[in-house]
């Protein structure tokens, strides 16, 4: 990460860190995070936003960030508001994996912590393993946004793919979140709630699951065999 990437994040997490209204974010000028510096902008790319978005949803998952950054890009079009929402998705999974360890260290049964019983441990390798496949889609997706100079069109397998793992990974971290926090995690004072009931959200805003299955499986029917070969082999290099 760079050195500016690490300013970025260290001012994106003391300004979303218990924020409750829009006032502060936009006094911080993350509006121009998107704007080129010949514009007195940042001149972010997106991978600064995937990271800065990463803290959003973990911080402030219920402000409209993402909208606020994306106002940098003009009318910007729905597949690059799936994408920004795709790494909203990632930190607040994040997060929610976070509460459960949390929990299940501290929170004793029959003498010990929850940890301890091995049931409990696979639910949460399982959920650490969805979590870390979307941060790597998200990521992947960033990469591919940039290197095609924010085209949504030619970034579109990338935006689908990840947009439709963070969709399919909602269900099974929101589950498990709340099957290791008993009841406590869904009270008020709690804070898994605040993480799960914006996840549930974005798992339709700018595409459900089926929306995107369909995206994604179209683009790699026009692939063809080979050619969607071809087309992974050289994304990867």
């Amino acid at each position: 990460m760079s050195a500016a990437r690490d300013m970025l994040c260290d001012t994106a997490r003391a300004v979303f860190t218990g924020a409750s209204e829009m006032g502060a974010v936009e006094e911080a000028g993350f509006g121009l995070l998107l704007v080129s510096e010949d514009e007195d902008g940042f001149g972010g790319d997106w991978g600064d936003l995937n990271a800065v978005l990463h803290i959003a949803g973990v911080a402030a998952p219920n402000l409209p960030i993402a909208e606020l950054i994306l106002t940098g890009l003009g009318d910007a079009p729905l597949p690059l508001r799936a994408g920004a929402t795709v790494s909203l998705m990632a930190g607040a999974m994040g997060q929610a994996l976070q509460l459960s360890i949390d929990h299940v260290n501290m929170r004793q049964q029959f003498g010990r912590p929850l940890g301890k019983f091995q049931a409990v441990q696979q639910s949460l390798a399982v959920m650490a393993c969805e979590v870390a496949a979307v941060d790597a889609a998200a990521a992947a997706m960033a990469a591919r946004i940039d290197a095609t100079g924010v085209d949504a069109e030619a970034a579109g397998f990338e935006i689908a793919a990840a947009k439709l793992r963070a969709n399919r990974a909602v269900g099974v971290v929101t589950a498990i979140a709340h099957q290791v926090h008993g009841a406590i995690g869904f009270t008020r004072e709690y804070d898994l709630h605040r993480v799960t009931v914006p996840l549930m959200r974005w798992r339709g805003e700018h595409g459900n699951d089926a929306h995107w299955a369909c995206v994604l499986g179209r683009q790699v029917v026009g692939f063809g065999g080979r050619g969607l070969w071809e087309a992974m082999t050289a994304r990867a290099d």
